[in-house]
C-alpha cells in the first residue's frame, strides 16, 4: 500500500518458497517470486509483492498475467498490516481530463486470517491515497473516522477520512462483501473533488489492486482469477 525503503529479505521469507510452490497453479507460472520488492511487469501493468510492514512472515507472489496472479502469505498473528501484494496500471491524467474510469476484479480469497481486498489509487504525488475495499476478514480497519454512507460506481459505501502521517487517506469500504464485480472509478473521483473539495483537480497516478494483509498463520492463498483496468 505504501512506498517504503527497500530493506534485506529475512532468512524465513527466503525459505518459505518450499511451502508456496504447493500452493501456486498446478502448472508452473510464468512468474513467481519471494523477494520482498519483487516486480513484473506484463501487458501494461506491473505486479509488486510489496511485503512492506514491520513483523512480516513469508510470501510468494506467481502470475501468468496481470488478471491471472495470486499470493501466498504466511504472516504472524499480530497487528498492523504486513504487505500489500497488488497489479497496478498507471493512469497519470488530471480527474478533469479523464472521460471514463472503470475496473473489474474477480477474487478467490481465504475466509480465515485478517485483510481487506482493495484498490489503492494514488495521485501523481502520492499526497492522496483513495482505499476501495470490496471486501474485509478479521480485525481490521480503515483510517479515519467515518463521514459519510454513499452509493457510487455502482456499490455502495461507508466513507473514512484520515491520514498516517504521511498523505490524506480516504476509504471506501463495501457495504457489503464482494469477491467479483465492476467499479466506475470516475464518480468516485469527481465525489471527492467537486461534492466534498477534499483533494483537487489531481494526476491520478496508479489504480492498484490487491490484497492488504495483517495476518495470514500458516499460509493463506489469494487469488486473482480476472482484474483489468479501462479508460483514463
Amino acid at each position: 500500500m505504501r512506498h517504503t525503503r527497500r530493506s534485506v529479505l529475512t532468512a524465513l521469507a527466503a525459505v518459505a518458497g518450499l511451502t508456496v510452490f504447493a500452493s501456486a497453479p498446478a502448472h508452473a507460472a510464468v512468474w513467481q517470486t519471494s523477494d520482498q520488492w519483487g516486480t513484473w511487469s506484463t501487458g501494461g501493468y506491473t505486479l509488486y509483492n510489496n511485503i512492506w510492514g514491520s513483523g512480516a512472515g513469508s510470501q510468494t507472489i506467481w502470475a501468468n498475467s496481470s488478471s491471472d496472479w495470486g499470493v501466498t502469505a504466511n504472516h504472524p498473528n499480530t497487528g498492523g498490516v504486513k504487505s500489500y501484494p497488488n497489479a497496478k496500471k498507471v493512469v497519470n491524467k488530471r480527474i478533469s481530463q479523464i472521460s471514463s474510469l472503470t475496473s473489474s476484479y474477480n477474487v478467490t480469497v481465504p475466509n480465515s486470517g485478517a485483510y481487506n481486498t482493495s484498490y489503492d489509487i494514488w495521485d501523481s504525488a502520492y499526497n492522496h491515497e483513495i482505499m476501495l475495499w470490496v471486501n474485509q476478514t478479521g480485525p481490521v480497519g480503515p483510517i479515519g473516522a467515518r463521514q459519510d454512507t454513499v452509493s457510487l460506481g455502482g456499490h455502495t459505501w461507508n466513507v473514512h477520512r484520515g491520514s498516517n502521517g504521511h498523505n490524506n487517506v480516504y476509504s471506501f469500504l463495501r457495504t457489503g462483501n464482494s469477491t467479483s464485480g465492476t467499479i466506475n472509478i470516475k464518480p468516485i473521483l469527481d465525489w471527492l473533488k467537486n461534492t466534498k473539495g477534499w483533494i483537487g483537480d489531481e494526476v491520478i497516478g496508479d489504480v492498484q489492486f490487491g490484497y492488504e494483509i495483517t495476518s495470514s498463520a500458516g499460509g493463506l492463498n489469494f487469488r486473482t482469477n480476472s482484474f483489468s483496468v479501462s479508460g483514463g
